[in-house]
């Protein structure tokens, strides 16, 4: 708990001076380690009396350094290609089709302009203070503009510029997510300077919590490819937003149906696809735990898929066709944080309890919030979020992760919990900051009458026929 107050009081430091993020801390770790494959492995000389040219032969080599693979190299290019592709044209097309048709190029345009707007700050100082070696709790800024990564540096098997572009389209679809919560009615201008901020302020220091050598990660909290980073992050953001915004112009009156499902089932199968990526090449590698990774992602979303559909059968007599795939994205969700901690067994059983769960969170819950969040981005992400977080904790396998294997699950539940907890705190606190300081400078919701136009027209000037 002491570490999740701490965690708050980077409310007011991270606008501070950009010198203390670049303060560091001997006890972190860097969360990847740089190799230069040019460097010489220096010698130890085992006989100390002598200081001659033939201690070099003596001497015992260093430990070997990591050294360049190409194979994993080509599955995280490929896994790039696989999550950049989740958000265009996945997200784009599932959000896009359950608005409005006078909303769809806006809502597209969301994801479009995460892609563009997180691709440019991550360059430029995301990435530093995701995974440079800074403090617990923020990374430094020698990797401003990735400064010093040639092409031969390495993280781990694999190009450091690859990791880069890697970890990039995860902030990408971070953001994208966060838009579900706020379509139909936000201002262009705001989204744009709310997700260019966000990046900096919340995506980057959680990220180094967990993947970057900070606290999170130092306590033992697992999080395979972003239970916490992503799911949730986007999740309560996107919902504190939905309050700031308040709820559509004609909720519970007018029809706010899905103009085109088609689209919706599109996007849904390309994020499927796309999470291959996003799950089998967070194991940063060509090996088992990727394979093992793939086969609990598929696991897992078939059988939300399903308990989804049975829910929904039972609750309102039939089972519909988004629900089958929101069900599907459900269990994609609840597996993230431990595809590659836990056997098939276990994803099997997250899958089936994260449908019936994230159904209820976008139904029940969702009622109980009384926010208008649109597209139920805080309903399957966040919750689902939490409930794979947890159950990480639970269905974690020796069988998967040999002597890594958490030993005690009291112990483990409760760092995964203070995991969670410290995400939702802080990604709230700060989400609503920077909302709000946008919202005083420029505006975040549309006018009434361009609301009403429709945010094709109103913020785009143009309209689907």
């Amino acid at each position: 708990m002491k570490k999740i107050l701490m965690a708050l009081g980077l409310t007011s430091a991270l606008f501070t001076s950009a010198g203390v993020w670049a303060e560091s801390s001997s006890a972190d770790a860097p969360a990847t380690t740089v190799i230069d494959s040019s460097a010489e492995v220096n010698s130890t000389a085992t006989n100390e009396t002598t200081a001659t040219a033939t201690s070099a032969e003596q001497a015992s080599p260093a430990e070997e350094a990591p050294k360049l693979d190409t194979g994993d190299t080509a599955w995280i290019l490929t896994s790039t290609a696989l999550v950049l592709f989740m958000t265009i044209p996945g997200l784009a097309l599932f959000y896009g089709g359950m608005v409005r048709k006078k909303n769809v190029l806006g809502t597209m345009a969301h994801s479009l302009t995460a892609a563009a707007v997180v691709s440019i700050v991550w360059v430029v100082i995301g990435y530093t203070l995701a995974f440079d070696s800074g403090n617990s709790f923020v990374g430094g800024l020698s990797k401003f503009m990735l400064s010093g990564i040639t092409p031969d540096a390495l993280s781990g098997t694999i190009p450091e510029i690859l990791f880069v572009i890697f970890q990039m389209t995860f902030a990408i679809i971070t953001v994208a997510i966060i838009s579900g919560s706020v379509a139909d009615r936000i201002k262009f201008s705001a989204w744009i300077a709310f997700i260019a901020i966000w990046v900096i302020v919340v995506y980057a220091p959680i990220t180094h919590w967990v993947w970057g050598g900070g606290w999170l990660g130092s306590d033992g909290a697992l999080d395979f490819a972003g239970g916490t980073v992503v799911h949730i992050n986007s999740g309560v953001a996107g919902l504190v937003l939905a309050y700031m915004l308040g709820k559509r112009l004609g909720l519970g009156r007018e029809s706010m149906a899905p103009h085109n499902l088609t689209l919706t089932v599109i996007g849904a199968s390309f994020l499927w696809v796309g999470w291959f990526g996003f799950n089998g090449g967070s194991a940063l590698g060509a090996n088992g735990s990727a394979g093992y990774a793939l086969v609990t992602t598929q696991v897992a979303a078939a059988a939300a898929a399903i308990s989804w559909l049975c829910v929904e059968c039972i609750v309102r007599g039939k089972g519909s066709v988004l629900g089958a795939a929101s069900g599907a994205v459900a269990g994609l969700v609840v597996i993230t944080p431990a595809a590659g901690f836990v056997d098939v067994t276990g994803a099997l059983i997250m899958g089936l309890i994260g449908g019936v769960v994230c159904f209820w969170g976008i139904s029940g819950l969702k009622r109980l919030l009384k926010a208008d969040d649109a597209l139920d981005a805080f309903g399957l992400h966040a919750v689902g979020g939490v409930v794979g977080a947890i159950l990480t904790a639970v269905f974690a396998s020796e069988l998967i992760m040999g002597d890594k294997v958490p030993t005690d699950m009291a112990h483990q539940l409760w760092i995964q919990i203070e995991g969670v907890l410290a995400t939702i705190a802080y990604s709230a606190v700060l989400t609503f900051i920077i909302a709000k300081v946008i919202d005083l400078v420029i505006g975040l919701r549309v006018e009434q009458d361009d609301e009403r136009m429709g945010l094709d027209l109103s913020q785009h000037g143009e309209r689907v026929e």
